[in-house]
């Protein structure tokens, strides 16, 4: 695991944020900086099929040495960074032996993590934290995971002893812009089933999430000299924020936890002639999704009719869905991780994503796979941190799961 820190420090310092302005994929062209630096390094390693596509797809495959047949499995990671903050420049910082209270991020800036505001810092206390320097996210979400599954493979490597079959690595772009799975192979990658490393504390195993849906409505107004604007104007900003206020202010992601589902105002643009609010749309509960979709279907409707037709556009689009439905015919994989965390000295703790991971796409493509910790905490943000004995954790179960499913 020596290599572990190393490599993770290294990823983290590529910018590979993504975009969901653009149109292409992958979404950011600097995506592939990390790709062709991981491709030299898988083929460095010795692995086999390791192919990096136009979209940014990057496969490669540890060959069985076994004599057995033993069906191929997957581990699967993103490589982009969210565009909610910057990744580039991420200048990480290493904490030996976490002392407990704040940790000053960045003193010019008065930027501290403080276990006051995020309390699960006292779970780490006498470990090494990996930090940001406070002006830019980490990158752990999920360049912890890519480093993770290198490592782990790494470490089979050197171990020829550990009986496996085919083993399949997979690292896709775009996952935080909801895109990951979009043109992943799944027949190319030809695995039995995968799991994500994506985010997460230490010992969350993860197989259902949310359903998800975007949602951008425009208004349509009517501008005119506001000093004889009496009967005449139409102001496209106040009918948008009429139609944010007829939402359930108790369903915001700020109000809900764990199979709450919400409404999540992402964006707005407002003029006086045309505005628009931009909407992410989340349920665990396929009955209660479908029926937040109807909701925001007749309040464009109702204001429509209020204020004349065409003057609300609603472009709806759903995202992903609940894998839960594709795992559970295939729970032996889930009872597979679970002993696997076992004989790694993690104690499982199965839970609900609240997001989405690559794997809600994959399964519903036909490559049923659920999710484990990476962890990392506070994504997206200045705040993220990751522990390392946390990584090593995660990769000591990658390779559990390998000897498990040699011997089933």
């Amino acid at each position: 695991m020596d290599s572990l820190l190393e490599r993770f420090l290294r990823y983290v310092r590529v910018d590979t944020e993504s975009d969901a302005n653009s149109e292409t994929c992958p979404s950011t062209a600097k995506q592939f900086d990390l790709a062709n630096l991981l491709y030299n390094e898988l083929l460095e390693m010795g692995l086999k099929k390791v192919s990096l596509d136009e979209n940014g797809y990057l496969m490669a495959t540890l060959p069985s040495n076994s004599t057995k047949k033993i069906s191929p499995i997957g581990f699967i990671a993103h490589m982009d960074t969210s565009p909610d903050m910057s990744g580039k420049d991420v200048k990480p910082q290493i904490i030996e032996h976490y002392a407990g209270g704040d940790i000053v991020l960045n003193k010019e800036q008065n930027i501290v993590l403080s276990p006051l505001d995020f309390p699960e810092l006292n779970k780490y206390i006498g470990q090494k934290l990996i930090t940001t320097d406070g002006t830019t996210l980490l990158g752990a979400d999920d360049k912890a995971g890519v480093a993770e599954i290198i490592t782990a493979i790494e470490y089979l490597l050197n171990h020829p002893d550990i009986e496996h079959g085919d083993i399949r690595i997979g690292f896709t772009p775009d996952e935080e812009i909801g895109r990951g799975a979009d043109k992943f192979d799944v027949k190319k990658f030809d695995a039995e089933f995968a799991f994500t490393l994506d985010g997460g504390e230490i010992g969350e195993l993860e197989f259902e999430n949310f359903n998800a849906a975007f949602a951008k409505l425009s208004f349509k107004g009517r501008n005119v000299h506001p000093g004889t604007a009496k009967n005449q104007m139409r102001n496209s900003m106040h009918i948008a924020m009429e139609m944010n206020k007829m939402l359930p202010q108790a369903e915001r992601p700020e109000h809900t936890e764990k199979y709450e589902g919400f409404f999540h105002l992402v964006g707005m643009t407002g003029e006086v002639e045309e505005s628009t609010l931009s909407y992410i749309i989340r349920d665990h509960d396929r009955r209660k999704f479908e029926q937040k979709k109807q909701l925001i279907q007749e309040i464009t409707q109702f204001l429509n009719k209020k204020y004349g037709q065409n003057t609300v556009e609603l472009q709806l689009k759903d995202q992903y869905y609940n894998m839960r439905e594709k795992i559970e015919p295939v729970m032996h994989i889930i009872e597979l991780a679970e002993k696997a965390f076992i004989n790694a000295g993690v104690k499982p703790n199965i839970k609900a994503i609240r997001g989405g991971t690559d794997g809600a796409r994959l399964s519903f493509m036909g490559l049923p796979t659920p999710n484990i910790f990476a962890g990392g905490h506070n994504f997206h943000g200045r705040f993220e941190f990751v522990p390392y004995e946390s990584m090593k954790k995660a990769a000591e179960v990658i390779i559990e799961i390998v000897k498990l499913h040699a011997k089933s």
